[in-house]
């Protein structure tokens, strides 16, 4: 019995831990370049670890004709600064310039460059070419001589080699910092969405509550056989 109740209440465990997952990947559906979590677990017993690895497939890119969205090919990843002054890698493409003129992604993280975040003077154009590089047209100049002021930090990561911090962001492991890669390209105007279902996460939603709900039962149904067997046994 102690067997059954100990089997059931890990599963329990494993469940709840996956709805979390799921619920987050739910709640990213509309987050550009998202990649949502898979469920992983390693061990048998009560102490099973539970982890999570990223879904390396690429959600759908649409065309926007904003010149500050951008799509990031192949394995290709935007560095941006963590709040905690760490590098680290998205595929958001939504990009905008605060009020202090710092280039930002759509959650407010700094972007980076060759130098570190990326400044961006007062201007009347901007423009984001396929390698990344920044051209502006200063406000009130000559909108037929645009200036290039830095290049986005684009690398290539495997996915397998990243791990999800606690504010949510994607870090290579062992706080390494990834190199440059002149080969990673960017499609200007364009957005790439959440690679998250939202049929198959509901799907899994309502599948993962009726699992949590059978092993409820079955914890109970263990502690009734449970207290049967010390009733029987007390007085026998």
């Amino acid at each position: 019995m102690d067997r059954l109740l100990e089997l059931s209440s890990m599963a329990a465990k494993q469940t709840m831990f996956a709805q979390a997952v799921n619920t987050n990947n739910l709640a990213n559906i509309s987050t550009p370049g998202f990649r949502k979590d898979l469920v992983a677990f390693s061990g048998t017993n009560a102490s099973a670890e539970q982890k999570t690895t990223i879904d390396a497939s690429s959600g759908v890119v649409s065309t926007t004709g904003r010149n500050l969205d951008i799509a990031v090919s192949d394995q290709g990843w935007l560095a941006i600064a963590a709040p905690d002054g760490s590098e680290a890698y998205s595929r958001r493409g939504d990009l905008r310039v605060d009020a202090f003129g710092q280039l930002t992604d759509g959650a407010g993280n700094a972007v980076l460059g060759n130098g570190g975040p990326i400044a961006v003077n007062d201007f009347s154009n901007i423009e984001i070419s396929d390698q990344g590089f920044i051209s502006i047209t200063p406000r009130g100049g000559d909108a037929t001589e645009q200036q290039t002021i830095d290049q986005l930090k684009l690398v290539t990561l495997n996915a397998a080699d990243l791990a999800k911090g606690a504010d949510g962001l994607l870090r290579l492991r062992n706080n390494q910092v990834a190199d440059q890669d002149p080969t990673v390209r960017v499609q200007s105007g364009a957005l790439e969405a959440s690679n998250v279902s939202s049929v198959e996460a509901l799907v899994r939603m309502m599948d993962l509550a009726r699992k949590y709900e059978s092993q409820v039962k079955i914890m109970q149904h263990a502690d009734q056989d449970q207290q049967a067997l010390d009733s029987i046994l007390k007085f026998s």
